[in-house]
């Protein structure tokens, strides 16, 4: 495993899928394309994958330093500010129609976060301060409409009414609270921060961690609680190989930036605490990949694109934060085995979204669609890039 590698799969892999992404005619990035990576010109499309699509080819400019990936960053960057930002109401939609009228209305935090963290980072390759301003703008929408007294509130109508949350609740339960959206707004935060170094989002970031701490960590099963009510107890027995593997790695991340070492310190447990849980708990023996979750004792071994990007740069991290448990830096690297084995694309380059325990592959699962983006595996790339390019 070195860095050339995850290089070559970058630039020779995924940019040209995703630069085929572009909509020229109407603007942004397709909504959706099928297995074969033909992509429907009609499709809705989310702001979830267009802030990630921003985000991608921001980072992958300020890594790579090629000119025609700012251009593509900001063909998505006005898409976002043009067709996605509600004047009236404040933030952002959930989707736009193909030619980027509106289409789902609602507000969701999740949603928000994205587009913050898009932003900010499209911030750091441009230096476009009206892309800082809309990420702040966003900022203050969360913390002035979306925050309580117990925490992030998630789910709104387009006017801030609230909303059921359907949209980030699985499991058959209904949630008030889910770590998968205080994560991603801490991850947001993160990158605002390190863009501007804001006290007050700084102060927003210690919360967030603390939330993390004290709700939603489960020190006795080294795992993250999914699921909650009002006020933060736990709504099912679910334990997220994926989320916990991910969240090491960007609390570590959160920590750095924010740059206090006693705090980082106390946050190290959780950070250790949620890699040796999914390292113990999560991994399927046969094919060394990481499990998708397991549901009151009962583990889903169906092998979830995302899951091993998380898993490779999360034990990596691990690894570097402990140079002599050398099995997280084996591990990272039997995971991206998997990855270019089953889950790499051999016709398109992009990644498959579930190859089952078998590494068998049900056909016609779409390769772009609101939720599958360049985030998780383009992230994977250019954060291992860094991390082996430094050995």
């Amino acid at each position: 495993m070195n860095a050339g590698e995850f290089e070559y799969h970058l630039k020779n892999q995924l940019l040209p899928f995703w630069d085929k992404m572009e909509d020229k005619e109407n603007g942004g990035f397709y909504g959706y394309a099928d297995e074969h990576g033909i992509p429907d010109d009609k499709s809705v499309k989310s702001c979830i994958l267009n802030s990630r699509i921003l985000w991608f080819y921001s980072a992958s400019y300020r890594l790579l330093n090629d000119r025609e990936l700012l251009r593509k960053a900001g063909h998505a960057f006005d898409f976002l500010r043009d067709r996605f930002f509600d004047s009236t109401y404040h933030g952002v939609f959930w989707s736009v129609n193909a030619d980027g009228t509106p289409a789902d209305t609602t507000k969701h935090t999740y949603n928000l976060a994205f587009a913050v963290y898009a932003l900010s980072e499209y911030y750091l390759a441009s230096g476009d301060k009206g892309s800082l301003q809309l990420a702040y703008d966003l900022y203050h929408t969360i913390e002035g409409r979306c925050l309580d007294k117990a925490g992030y509130l998630e789910a709104f109508g387009r006017d801030y009414t609230p909303a059921s949350n359907e949209k980030l609740s699985e499991n058959g339960v209904m949630a008030h609270l889910t770590m998968n959206t205080i994560l991603h707004v801490m991850e947001a935060y993160t990158v605002l921060y390190d863009a501007d170094g804001s006290e007050k989002v700084k102060d927003s970031l210690f919360e967030i961690l603390n939330i993390i701490e004290a709700k939603i960590y489960n020190a006795r099963k080294e795992s993250c609680e999914v699921f909650f009510d009002m006020d933060y107890h736990s709504l099912i027995s679910l334990e997220s190989y994926g989320h916990n593997i991910e969240a090491s790695w960007l609390i570590d991340r959160a920590c750095e930036v924010l740059g206090d070492r006693e705090y980082r310190d106390r946050m190290l447990p959780v950070i250790d605490g949620l890699a040796n849980g999914a390292y113990n708990n999560g991994l399927d023996e046969n094919t060394h990949a990481l499990n998708n979750e397991c549901e009151n004792g009962i583990t889903d071994t169906g092998k979830i694109w995302w899951v091993q990007a998380e898993a490779v740069t999360g034990f990596y991290n691990a690894y570097q934060l402990h140079p002599e448990k050398s099995y997280y830096k084996e591990q990272s690297a039997l995971v991206w085995q998997y990855i270019q084995d089953h889950i790499i694309d051999k016709n398109t380059g992009e990644w498959i979204e579930l190859t089952e325990a078998d590494n068998s592959i049900r056909r016609g699962q779409a390769l772009v669609h609101p939720w599958k983006c360049p985030y998780h595996n383009g992230r994977m790339c250019i954060e291992m890039i860094r991390r082996l390019g430094i050995q």
